[in-house]
């Protein structure tokens, strides 16, 4: 046999064996020897701290508006339900861990627990910008609260999958206790623009709110609120809702202005 000839008898069967895979197939095995990124389910589970069969509703449950066609596609039903569900969820930790306290301290706790600023800052913390599906190209939604909305769209979706008994103990067990400093959020005033405009006051000088611009984004008005002082305008705030704005535009006057 000539040596060309024994090299050919040599590789026929590896060319019969990858003419048996298809090319998809390959790619297909090439991509699970070789790739590090985990799952998405994976990444769910770290987040909610559960495993579960129902991916698909808890994907619409990260998919904002920006990434998504149509209503149906997006999570904005979710947050919905979810919002309502996070807040008796709360009103009835509340109502356990206080027995002694009156309505009125209850219900300021439960607004500093659900206050939008507060859940985006947990939403945060869990690690939800990670895995939500959102414009990325979208810049002002970066710094916007929609991971707030994120974190009660996806209580609704535990709701939905889990029942409300095992959502008011996952709210427990994921959101209140590693992320709501209970103790702490008594001293936290719940008005911060209260601060703002006691310091105006103090200082003989006149605060006002403003709206500077108002734009469409992907079809949503993108509102820029500014805090102006004596007509000066100290800091701006950005979001699609004018009280979102003009809360972020308080935080960053206190901080401009050292109070």
């Amino acid at each position: 046999m000539l040596p060309f000839q024994r090299s050919i008898v040599f590789q026929k069967p590896y060319l019969e064996f990858i003419n048996l895979i298809s090319i998809a197939q390959i790619s297909s095995i090439l991509s699970s020897l070789f790739s590090k990124k985990p799952s998405i389910k994976n990444d769910i589970a770290n987040v909610l701290g559960f495993r579960t069969r129902k991916i698909n509703l808890y994907l619409l449950a990260l998919a904002h508006r920006s990434s998504t066609k149509s209503t149906s596609e997006n999570n904005e039903r979710l947050e919905f339900l979810g919002d309502a569900i996070l807040g008796s969820a709360v009103a009835n930790y509340l109502f356990k861990k206080y027995p002694y306290k009156d309505e009125g301290f209850l219900t300021e706790m439960r607004s500093k627990m659900v206050n939008r600023q507060k859940l985006n800052e947990v939403a945060l913390k869990m690690g939800i910008k990670k895995i939500a599906s959102f414009n990325k190209f979208d810049h002002s939604l970066r710094t916007s609260q929609i991971f707030g909305n994120t974190l009660e769209a996806l209580v609704g979706a535990v709701f939905l999958d889990k029942g409300y008994n095992k959502t008011c103990e996952w709210i427990d067990n994921q959101i209140i206790k590693p992320y709501m400093f209970i103790n702490e959020l008594e001293d936290v005033e719940i008005n911060i623009k209260n601060r703002l405009y006691g310091w105006a006051s103090k200082n003989g000088m006149s605060l006002d709110f403003d709206t500077i611009d108002e734009q469409l984004e992907n079809g949503r008005r993108l509102f820029t609120i500014g805090a102006k002082i004596n007509g000066e305008v100290i800091a701006e705030g950005k979001a699609f809702n004018k009280k979102d704005a003009s809360q972020i535009a308080t935080v960053k006057a206190i901080e401009t202005l050292g109070i």
